[in-house]
């Protein structure tokens, strides 16, 4: 049994993901997500969009060194 694609322009991947086109690009480029090139159009998987999205998560942690501790700024 075999389940349909969902294909995704550049365009609606970039609007479910709140990013502009360009930076679909560029993550395309980079390789972080997968695309395809038939002829002059490129498409992107809606379940490769997912699983950027979810390798995308923020674990806690992570951003500790987006703020200040109260040691740093006693140290200051």
């Amino acid at each position: 049994m075999s389940s349909e694609i969902e294909w995704l322009s550049t365009k609606e991947a970039a609007r479910h993901l709140g990013l502009t086109t360009r930076t679909v690009y560029r993550l395309i480029d980079e390789g972080q997500i997968k695309a395809y090139k038939f002829g002059r159009v490129i498409r992107l998987k809606s379940a490769d969009v997912e699983r950027f999205i979810d390798g995308a998560l923020i674990q806690p942690g992570d951003l500790e060194h987006l703020y200040p501790t109260a040691a740093d700024t006693a140290n200051s």
